[in-house]
């Protein structure tokens, strides 16, 4: 079933610039922001263990071996 959703107050510049998106694409102002929606909570593929390995790293988290000395800091920090 279909539900019609409604966007309140939005600013002149973001729907020229929405508009202007809409007609690049061969599309009316609806069908874009559908688009967008649609694209929003797309499900993104899994990651392989290289992305999920530099992920990690990217954010910096430790590995289990790095347990103990977690473990200490927390306790030390009492």
């Amino acid at each position: 079933m279909a539900i019609a959703l409604s966007i309140k107050n939005a600013r002149d510049d973001v729907v020229a610039r929405l508009k202007a998106r809409a007609m690049r694409n061969h599309r009316s102002l609806q069908g874009e922001l559908l688009a967008i929606i649609e694209e929003a909570v797309r499900d993104e593929a899994p990651i392989g263990p290289l992305e999920a390995l530099a992920e990690i790293e990217r954010l910096g988290l430790r590995t289990p071996a790095d347990s103990v000395q977690m473990v200490r800091q927390d306790r030390d920090g009492r």
